[in-house]
């Protein structure tokens, strides 16, 4: 498995979430709709020390593979942290703010998907 594959960042940071109990996982593939990034990943968490548990995981499981440093946002508040790995951004939200932004509403043309690595 190459890391810097964007279906490989996806599966990583998944399984990463998932160890920490992120919720209501969703996978976004939008390269077909944008140049912004091949995936997105949305996810919620229960409160700011739940989505910084989550941020460190992902960052810390795809450092171990490989991945470079992404770029951060929001980590100090918690309320959405940004991990931009370039062809794969997370997003995690509180669930208020989740509401609120519905970005899978927001990005409704591009496809959901369970996993890219059964793609």
């Amino acid at each position: 498995m190459l890391i810097n594959e964007p279906d490989v960042l996806v599966q990583l940071a998944v399984e990463a979430a998932e160890g920490k109990r992120a919720l209501d996982i969703t996978v976004l593939n939008i390269g077909g709709v944008s140049v912004v990034a091949e995936y997105f990943i949305i996810c919620s968490s229960r409160s700011p020390v739940h989505a910084r548990a989550i941020a460190d995981a992902v960052e810390e499981h795809l450092q171990q593979h490989g991945a470079g440093q992404p770029r951060r946002e929001g980590f100090r508040t918690a309320q959405w942290v940004l991990l931009d790995y370039g062809s794969v951004v997370m997003h995690i939200f509180q669930e208020e703010q989740r509401r609120f932004y519905n970005l899978e509403h927001l990005w409704g043309d591009a496809q959901v998907v369970k996993s890219p690595l059964s793609m």
